[in-house]
This record gives structure tokens, C-alpha cells and sequence, in this order.
């Protein structure tokens, strides 16, 4: 697997609209995307930082994985997404084959158009990773 570079970093929060302002007004980044991920349950907001991206995620449903995930630990920083260059298939099948516990055994569709797959925290030293592909 080939690792280009840290593609986002998702950041778990109770609600955009009271998140957005903090990362504008405070931070000076620009919103400039707001995108729902039906299947994934959630809505996220992107801002741009150099070659990496923070992607708010707000939960659609309270069911949801982010919901579950504020439940537990609060708001806060979810997941750290990298890209491959390789593929997100073939990255998957590679770690599965090292043993890692896998979310997702095949690439699904993501925000921005990204196909992405998921490692399980017990297996990535308890940090959720996504691996993700343009």
C-alpha cells in the first residue's frame, strides 16, 4: 500500500451550523463544501488546510455511527482518512491479509466523490482509519 498523505481528518460535532463559525471566524478557513452521505447517515462541511482537509461530520440520524460516537466520547476528532494510491481494494485486501480487522471489505462511495474503506480501531492502535482513493 501507498500512502500519499493525510487526505482528512474528521471531526465529530453535535451540529455544522454551530461548528462552521468557530473554523471561519476563529481559525479564518473557508467552508467550501456542505454535503449530505445518505448511506453513511451523516452531513459534512470541508475546509481546506494545505494538502490536508477537516471534515466536520454531523449525524442525520441518532442511530448513526457519529451520533453513537458523540454518545460515547463526546464531540471531537473521529477519524484520519489517507489517501492511496493504489487503490482502496487492493489497500484493503493488503491489510486484511496483515491481520488488521476491517469495517469495510470493499471501497463504498464517500463525500467528495470518494471511493473510501474503513479499518477498525482494535486493530489501528484505537484510532478509526479511512483509506480513500479520487
Amino acid at each position: 500500500m501507498k500512502i500519499s498523505h493525510i487526505e482528512h481528518i474528521g471531526i465529530a460535532v453535535k451540529s455544522l451550523e454551530a461548528a462552521i463559525p468557530y473554523y471561519e471566524n476563529i481559525l479564518g478557513l473557508k467552508c467550501y463544501n456542505v454535503e449530505e452521505v445518505a448511506d453513511q447517515k451523516v452531513k459534512t462541511a470541508f475546509f481546506q488546510v494545505g494538502q490536508t482537509k477537516i471534515e466536520l461530520l454531523e449525524s442525520t440520524d441518532p442511530e448513526g455511527a457519529v451520533a453513537k460516537f458523540i454518545d460515547k466520547k463526546g464531540e471531537g476528532v473521529h477519524h484520519i482518512a489517507y489517501a492511496v494510491a493504489d487503490g482502496v481494494n487492493s489497500a484493503l485486501s493488503e491489510v486484511a491479509a496483515k491481520g488488521v480487522q476491517l469495517i469495510d471489505r470493499q471501497g463504498r462511495k464517500g463525500a467528495e466523490g470518494l471511493t473510501i474503506g474503513f479499518l477498525h480501531p482494535k486493530s489501528t492502535q484505537s484510532v478509526l482509519t479511512e483509506l480513500c482513493e479520487k
